[in-house]
């Protein structure tokens, strides 16, 4: 316990309020948000098979399906008409577990990373200062970030179009060989609520405007932003003298 209160005595709470840690902290928050609502999804779709013998009653077919989104592993019984047998076994269409997975695995690397970079920024700021590797790595951890979360968030935006065109009741009916005769009648049933997934698609592309915009605060850090300064200030230093003593030859010349 005594090493805990040391380590939250050691803490600059005050490096929240500027740019850099402000902005990580937002990160590590939307992480959070991002990866916990896609991972947590789940959906329900449906349909209703109506025989037109009467010696069969109205089947109800409700599949259920969540991440990681291999649709085409998830079965179902599709009522059949005929005397002879009752159902068939039949499977969703589609795998879409390759961006959602992407998805998430992003959103827990960033999350620990962020909270690793807060520890380093709020406990240990002055490693962070007068060791120039860190702002650097920091630097290329965050532009790398950027460009897969633009990655991650657009293409899981596309899977999970193809999920909602996968899922809907009129895919489900349109799969089935049973719907297609004169036996049976087919009706939509259960529509899936996609609300929680359309939210993960939003999240992905917060964390990629948060990203890119730390990337500034991150580069001033940088010896590199220091370096363009002093370059900028030595040639406004080299560019004075030169006028001044251009002016002073004029004047010179002229008497």
């Amino acid at each position: 316990r005594q090493q805990v209160d040391r380590l939250l005595v050691g803490l600059r709470w005050r490096r929240l309020e500027e740019p850099l840690g402000f902005i990580k902290v937002l990160q590590w928050l939307f992480a959070i948000f991002a990866f916990g609502s896609c991972g947590s999804y789940s959906g329900e779709t449906g349909a209703m098979v109506r025989c037109n013998n009467e010696a069969k009653d109205v089947s109800s077919i409700i599949v259920a399906f969540g991440y990681p989104f291999r649709l085409h592993r998830i079965q179902y019984e599709m009522p059949l008409c005929d005397e002879e047998s009752s159902s068939k076994t039949m499977h969703l269409m589609g795998d879409f577990s390759a961006p959602a997975e992407f998805f998430v695995t992003l959103g827990i690397f960033s999350f620990f990373y962020t909270m690793a970079a807060l520890v380093i920024y709020l406990r240990f700021h002055n490693l962070y200062t007068e060791n120039k590797r860190f702002p650097l790595v920091d630097f290329c951890v965050t532009v790398s970030f950027t460009f897969f979360w633009l990655v991650a968030a657009a293409a899981w935006g596309k899977g999970l179009t193809d999920v909602k065109g996968a899922t809907r009741p009129s895919s489900l009916t349109a799969a089935m060989s049973v719907c297609h005769g004169e036996e049976a009648v087919c009706s939509a049933g259960a529509t899936p609520s996609m609300g929680l997934a359309n939210i993960s698609v939003l999240f992905g592309f917060i964390n990629f405007f948060l990203w890119a915009g730390n990337c500034w605060f991150v580069f001033k850090e940088t010896p590199w932003h220091g370096q363009g300064q002093g370059q900028g200030q030595d040639q406004d230093q080299g560019q004075g003298p030169s006028q001044e003593s251009a002016a002073e030859q004029g004047a010179v010349e002229k008497q």
